[in-house]
C-alpha cells in the first residue's frame, strides 16, 4: 500500500486550527513566519510550541535565535497572514507592530502574545518543533480569532 500524501494533507486539514505570527530579528531587523502549528505544552513551566518546515527560507533564523514574539492572530489579519505565509516575504514592513521587551515585535493588534526564550529545538521528520519558555504574555480582547481549515481562512464566533 502506497501512503498518499496529497490525501493525507488533506484530511489533516479537516482539523481547525487557530492561525498565529512569529517574529524574530534577523540582523537589525525583525522578521515573521505565519504558522498553524502553535500549542501549549506546560503550565509549569509555561511552554508552547510551533513548527517550521526545514525547506524554509526563515528556518535557520528561527532555528537559532535566543527568542521570539508569537502573535495569535485574529480575522482582520487574513492579509498579514497570508503575506508571511509565503516564502521570502518575511520583512514586516506596512505591518503595525508593537515593541517587546524581549527585542521582536509583536502585531499590535493581536488576540494574545507571547514572549519566549528558546526552550528547545527538535527533528521531527520535515519539520522542526520549537519549544520556547514565555517570559511573559499578553491577551487583548479585539474579536475573534482567525482560523484555518480544508485550507481555507475562516473565522470562529465567539461564546456568549
Amino acid at each position: 500500500m502506497t501512503f498518499d500524501l496529497r490525501a493525507f494533507r488533506t484530511a489533516l486539514g479537516s482539523f481547525p486550527t487557530g492561525v498565529a505570527v512569529v517574529t524574530a530579528t534577523s540582523g537589525s531587523a525583525p522578521i515573521g513566519i505565519t504558522v498553524n502549528s502553535f500549542t501549549s505544552v506546560s503550565l509549569e513551566p509555561p511552554l508552547v510550541l510551533w513548527c517550521i518546515d526545514c525547506k524554509s527560507d526563515r528556518y535557520h533564523i528561527f532555528t537559532k535565535a535566543d527568542g521570539y514574539t508569537i502573535s495569535v492572530l485574529g480575522t482582520g489579519h487574513e492579509q498579514v497572514s497570508s503575506r508571511l505565509a509565503k516564502q521570502g516575504k518575511h520583512k514586516l514592513d506596512g505591518i503595525e507592530l508593537r515593541p517587546t521587551q524581549l527585542g521582536p515585535p509583536a502585531l499590535a493588534d493581536a488576540l494574545a502574545i507571547f514572549e519566549c526564550s528558546r526552550e528547545a529545538v527538535h527533528e521531527g521528520g520535515d519539520h522542526a518543533i520549537l519549544v520556547g519558555r514565555v517570559l511573559r504574555f499578553h491577551r487583548h480582547d479585539a474579536g475573534p480569532p482567525l482560523i484555518f481549515f480544508k485550507g481555507k481562512y475562516g473565522a470562529l464566533a465567539e461564546a456568549t
